[in-house]
């Protein structure tokens, strides 16, 4: 799964939408990974699933919200993360017997700020701790899609979607919530006790932006306020019933 799921666990705006037209064709976004039929059935040809990404304070959290307001279904990777490293998770068994009493809060919960720390500086830690949480999350995202079966289409937001290929394979598009380095950090800033420097190194760690837009079938633009951004997410989400009606 995702590096931002290993760390935010432990942790403008265009008028209209941009749905790409010269956008990499599914082919090449997985080439060399062939779709495994067996891992997706009961989802594609059914229903419509979208990946929604974006780096770090692009907005994910909220345009997956607006799609909630028109009906669609959202699973958030991150919330499943943080139920799963709170006290008594379903991942932390398997945290403390990979890193000890020193990376859990009193509680038993998974220190954040600790492993963000860990993981950050010691590129072996980082790569367990994935190998914990990923696994656990894509099961669980799965579990939620059957949960979800009669929604016209379910948002999946993954933040590191370009770097996790069972969700690529899950997805039939990609969403991505694109915004400028400044409001990003800006935002994350106001949200949380991170430094600048600390949010600069978080982003130098996610896929550059224009790899993410090279990526993607669908932009989302959001650097021109709430209503503008709730706008585009109208005009995405009929454009969505359509996409899922013609198949």
């Amino acid at each position: 799964m995702i590096l931002r799921q290993a760390a935010s666990t432990i942790s403008g705006q265009a008028d209209k939408t941009t749905s790409h037209s010269t956008r990499l064709p599914a082919e090449k976004l997985l080439a060399g990974h062939p779709k495994d039929d067996s891992q997706v059935a009961g989802y594609q040809g059914r229903q419509l699933i979208i990946g929604l990404t974006g780096g770090i304070g692009s907005g994910k959290s909220t345009v997956a919200a607006l799609f909630a307001e028109h009906g669609a279904g959202v699973i958030d990777t991150d919330v499943i993360a943080h139920q799963m490293t709170q006290a008594g998770g379903e991942a932390i068994a398997a945290i403390h017997a990979a890193f000890g009493d020193g990376y859990l809060t009193g509680d038993g919960a998974l220190d954040r700020a600790k492993m963000r720390e860990l993981i950050f500086s010691d590129a072996a830690a980082k790569q367990r701790l994935e190998q914990i949480l990923h696994p656990l999350i894509f099961e669980q995202a799965k579990v939620q899609l059957q949960q979800l079966q009669m929604k016209s289409y379910v948002i999946v937001v993954v933040p590191l979607l370009p770097e996790s290929r069972a969700f690529r394979q899950l997805v039939q598009r990609v969403l991505v919530v694109d915004c400028d380095e400044d409001s990003q950090i800006a935002r994350v800033i106001g949200r949380s006790r991170m430094t600048e420097n600390e949010v600069r190194a978080i982003i130098a760690r996610q896929t550059p932006r224009a790899e993410r837009l090279q990526l993607s079938d669908d932009v989302i633009r959001n650097d021109a306020g709430l209503d503008k951004l709730a706008e585009q997410v109208a005009v995405m989400h009929e454009h969505y019933l359509k996409t899922q009606n013609s198949n």
